[in-house]
């Protein structure tokens, strides 16, 4: 029996696996030739327009408009996306609708950045018009520097000629990559011209993984009777006893300033298992100078620790004063780990 869609036919003897690995590994390739190209026009001729896109984004009063059609729509709202979640007020506006009313969306006091890969598409026109009108500065993101959008922008960002991944060189591919690397390449080039810190990022972003990852160690310690706590000279049986009821396999031992000088841990208990451990002081079983984290430390942060020492609790000090501990079960329960 023939078959009935004969794009999808194999040659006889070919392995299906490898053909599309082969496919997947030029479009790769293709993609990634692309963004080499853009590495190279900012060390030349997009160096001085990326600058001044930049500067136009920082010193707006408003916030920054992405617009565009079809793939490069897609890619806009991407890219105002991650500006928006890197410090920089942004939103997308669809180059159609803003002349159904949309336009209304958009103030003097803003920068309008449009994606355009021909820089020839006729929805534009209404948007650009409304910018001269109104004097919004207009950044153009095309691979056509004689484009009507080019030419119409305060700011043109050239993109190098590139092929399309599509073996027809038609489906944006290569192109679509470009625009959104440029976009990422902007958004973070004022993310840390601003400083923005991981503290602002976790003000953005309170939900999900990311979220928990950029809570802080307070939101997830546990304080005062909870943490096991013992004095120097104090009996090991004494700390058997403060490790069992506090259930986190350890206790921290203090000096008489009340500073955590040493730890005492299951690990520590095997190491000394002996007829006379349960008779022997704190100080000559417990660890000194045990691993400890501020307060103020991401969850994120503190989980590397946790990991990268192989431990599974932290002392959490103010001082060198024990105010708290963290177990890895706390990172898990918070969705971090």
């Amino acid at each position: 029996m023939a078959n009935p869609n004969p794009l999808m036919a194999q040659s006889s003897g070919s392995d299906p696996a490898d053909a599309a690995v082969q496919s997947a590994l030029r479009t790769l390739d293709a993609e990634g030739s692309g963004i080499a190209a853009i590495t190279a026009a900012l060390q030349s001729d997009l160096r001085a327009p990326f600058a001044a896109a930049a500067d136009l984004i920082r010193n707006a009063n408003g916030r920054l408009i992405v617009t565009g059609l079809g793939k490069s729509g897609h890619i806009g709202r991407k890219i105002a996306a991650t500006f928006a979640s890197t410090g920089t007020p942004a939103f997308f506006v669809h180059a159609a609708e803003a002349s159904h009313g949309d336009l209304g969306m958009i103030t003097p006091d803003d920068v309008i950045l449009a994606l355009s890969w021909s820089g020839e598409q006729p929805e534009m026109k209404n948007l650009i018009t409304y910018a001269k009108r109104f004097r919004i500065p207009v950044i153009a993101m095309t691979a056509e520097r004689e484009s009507s959008l080019a030419k119409a922008a305060d700011v043109a960002l050239t993109l190098p000629k590139a092929r399309e991944a599509c073996p027809h060189n038609l489906a944006p591919t290569t192109s679509s990559l470009m625009m959104l690397a440029l976009g990422d390449a902007l958004a973070i080039a004022l993310l840390e011209g601003r400083g923005f810190s991981s503290v602002d990022f976790s003000v953005l972003h309170p939900g999900g993984k990311l979220g928990a990852l950029l809570k802080y160690t307070r939101d997830l310690m546990h304080t005062g009777d909870a943490v096991p706590l013992k004095p120097l000279g104090a009996s090991m049986s004494e700390a058997l006893v403060e490790m069992t009821s506090k259930g986190f396999g350890c206790v921290g031992i203090i000096d008489a300033r009340g500073h955590i000088v040493g730890i005492v841990t299951d690990g520590d208990l095997r190491r000394h298992m002996g007829p006379g451990l349960m008779s022997a002081t704190v100080d000559e079983v417990m660890t000194r100078n045990p691993k400890t984290i501020d307060r103020d430390v991401l969850a994120g942060e503190a989980l590397e620790i946790l990991n990268s020492s192989k431990i599974t609790t932290l002392i959490v000090t103010d001082t060198n004063k024990p105010i708290g501990i963290v177990h890895l079960h706390d990172f898990l329960r918070a969705g971090v780990a």
